[in-house]
């Protein structure tokens, strides 16, 4: 590879908090479940992020932390709140920026896409609930929320992002895609208002501007504040390109560090390569022609995440105008990816490929196997390339049991 391609990726970049990164390079959020019983960091989570740093990104974000812990995407995920001790989590921030790394929070609140078994509050913009064929069963019947679940999701959300910088956070990403809660109200699938947060485009985003805007509002001014967003729901009659674009517009607005794109949900998981509207996707970087496209028409720096396993790829998406690249499982796999890659331009990272033609079960696995890598790597251990998905699924279920009985008592059965 040229070197002067090679260069752009490890070329610095100041965002407009004013927050400078070493290189374009992101280890982006993946789902860990490896919190405490008390929904903070473990001190195996709190290993990986010392191995992210000292692997040569030039950002983290973190997985999502939830905003209300009775709101959870699963067991053993982490939960921060206005009463929540923070010191642990100024532990994983302070790991985090080792090596002139920087950390970003993500947060998050799963709307409708919270498991039945997990119990707790199941709320979203409206009643619809999620339609997975033989697996809907799994999920909550969804309520409609009222304005004042509303006011409260909006002040959960700005209370989380003043723990995050509290306990030394460089910013937060507020998670808006893969169909969670500020999703849910972005599209017209599951947003069937007729008050103030439903109808126009404009009014299904106004939940996700009022909580940006009281973000910025509540923190300094050179805490970073980012949105993940999804390109497209990738499905028919869903959120479009078009209306990402509009969003982006909305968003311009309020001085945000960058957008991150991706796409899909629990019913069409686009982050994973598979799409349920028939559309496909590059092998990778699944979403740089929708981020190229809306980076040319946004003044708010854009990156895109989404299968990327290869230098030459990630030179080409900082090359074609998106300001970052975010690896996921790559980065599960390979955690020094970044610094490998100024040593070593070619190589590329081996991800696994899932067959399995239920694409639930298939979306699962792949959860599944990135987890167990990322547990190895908080043990210590090497990554193991070519787990089984099927027995690593099945461990997964059993472990998630386990946990969920551990969440349930401490928080539900009292």
């Amino acid at each position: 590879m040229p070197e002067n391609q090679q260069g752009v990726v490890f070329s610095p970049i100041t965002l407009p908090s004013g927050l400078v990164l070493k290189n374009r390079l992101v280890k982006a959020a993946m789902e860990e479940n490896l919190a405490d019983v008390d929904l903070t960091p473990s001190q195996v989570l709190k290993n990986c992020y010392s191995a992210w740093a000292q692997g040569g990104v030039g950002l983290i974000i973190t997985g999502n932390v939830m905003v209300d812990h009775l709101a959870m995407t699963g067991p053993g995920g982490l939960a921060l709140e206005h009463n929540t001790d923070v010191t642990p989590f100024a532990e994983l921030a302070r790991l985090g920026q080792q090596n002139d790394s920087k950390i970003v929070m993500q947060i998050n609140h799963p709307g409708r896409q919270v498991f039945k078994k997990m119990g707790g509050k199941v709320l979203s913009a409206s009643n619809v609930a999620l339609s997975m064929g033989k697996h809907s069963h799994l999920f909550g019947q969804p309520k409609a929320m009222t304005h004042n679940e509303i006011d409260d999701v909006i002040e959960r959300f700005t209370n989380t992002a003043l723990q995050a910088q509290k306990a030394g956070f460089d910013g937060v990403q507020i998670h808006a895609a893969h169909g969670y809660l500020l999703a849910q109200f972005l599209s017209p699938l599951t947003n069937k208002r007729d008050d103030k947060y439903g109808g126009s485009l404009e009014n299904r985003a106004r939940l996700l501007t009022e909580i940006t805007q009281k973000i910025k509002a509540s923190c300094a001014n050179n805490f970073s504040v980012s949105v993940k967003l999804n390109s497209a729901d990738f499905q028919r009659g869903g959120f479009e390109p078009s209306d990402a674009q509009a969003v982006i517009t909305l968003l311009s607005d309020l001085n945000i560090d960058f957008v991150e794109l991706s796409g899909g949900s629990y019913e069409a998981p686009a982050m994973q390569g598979k799409t349920a509207d028939e559309r496909t996707l590059a092998r990778e970087a699944y979403f740089l022609e929708f981020a190229k496209t809306i980076s040319e028409q946004s003044s708010i720096p854009i990156m895109t995440t989404g299968g990327i396993s290869r230098l030459g790829v990630a030179s080409t998406v900082v090359s074609s105008g998106v300001a970052l690249v975010g690896m996921a499982t790559a980065c599960a796999y390979y955690p020094s990816l970044a610094k490998i890659w100024q040593t070593k331009p070619n190589f590329i990272a081996s991800l696994p490929v899932i067959t399995l033609k239920d694409k639930t079960l298939a979306g699962l696995a792949t959860m599944a196997l990135v987890k167990k890598q990322i547990r190895r790597m908080g043990q210590g251990k090497p990554a193991k390339i070519n787990a089984s998905a099927v027995f690593t699924l099945i461990g997964d279920q059993i472990r998630a049991i386990k946990l969920t009985k551990r969440y349930k008592k401490r928080f539900i059965e009292k």
